[in-house]
Order: structure tokens, then sequence, then C-alpha cells
């Protein structure tokens, strides 16, 4: 029996990540094509400002001005991840992501950047889906 548990916690965990390497991948070309597949439609977005953007079109609409921008071209990679299950349908991911090189604001350049990035995950109609993200740059 305990056996089968772990299994399905690391199935589980698995799928949460899948969600986040979406978002990443999406992150990454700058386009937030697969959306859809991997958010919910009532999607919210805080960014390292602490503004807040609710609801999945609006969300899209954001971040994808932002990568047309000063983020054209900006990828992230993963350097860090650690999932928690709050029920056996939510989980919290804590995420530490390196971001390439850019400028924001003009003439400020942002290099070897570290942002911590906490992504909720829900479980709707068996598909685990991101509902809520927040992203904070690491100063140290």
């Amino acid at each position: 029996m305990a056996f089968a548990g772990i299994a399905q916690n690391a199935e589980k965990e698995q799928s949460v990540n899948e969600v986040i390497l979406s978002f990443q991948a999406d992150f990454n070309n700058g386009s937030f094509k697969n959306a859809a597949t991997y958010t919910t439609q009532n999607w919210e977005h805080i960014n390292p400002g602490g503004g807040i953007t609710k609801g999945r079109n609006a969300v899209l609409k954001e971040v994808k001005a932002v990568h047309q921008t000063f983020l054209k071209g900006v990828t992230m990679t993963i350097e860090v991840i650690s999932i928690r299950f709050i029920t056996p349908d939510v989980a919290i991911a804590d995420v530490v992501h390196k971001i390439s090189i850019y400028e924001m604001p003009k003439g400020v350049k942002h290099k070897n950047e570290r942002q911590r990035k906490t992504y909720v995950v829900v479980k709707q109609n068996g598909k685990w889906l991101l509902t809520q993200d927040q992203n904070t740059i690491i100063v140290q």
C-alpha cells in the first residue's frame, strides 16, 4: 500500500512539474501560445513590481506585451524546484529561475538575475492547471 501512495504522489508531482515546464517554454518563446492548455480561465499573475492581473485573457495581454518589448528574447531556466501538495487537488511550487540578460528600465541591465516564482496549480476535471503565479527578484 505504501508503494502505491508513493507512486501516486510521484505521478502528481510530475504532472505539476509539467505545468511549470509548459509555462517556462511559453516564457522562453515569448508567445504564450499554449497557455490555454495549462492555465485556468481565472489565472492570476503577480509581477515582480507587485501588480496583479486577473483572468487568462488579461494576463496573456500583459505577458505578451512585455515579451515583445524589454523581455523579448529573454529566457529562464529552473535552478531549484520544490512542490508541496496543500490538498490532493492543490499544489504550490516554489521555483528559483535564472533569467537571461535584459534591460529595464532603459539603461539598467539585469545580468545573472535569479527570481523566486511561486506557482499555485490546481486539478480541475482531471487535469493540473496553473491558477496563480507570482515572481520576485532575488536580491542578494
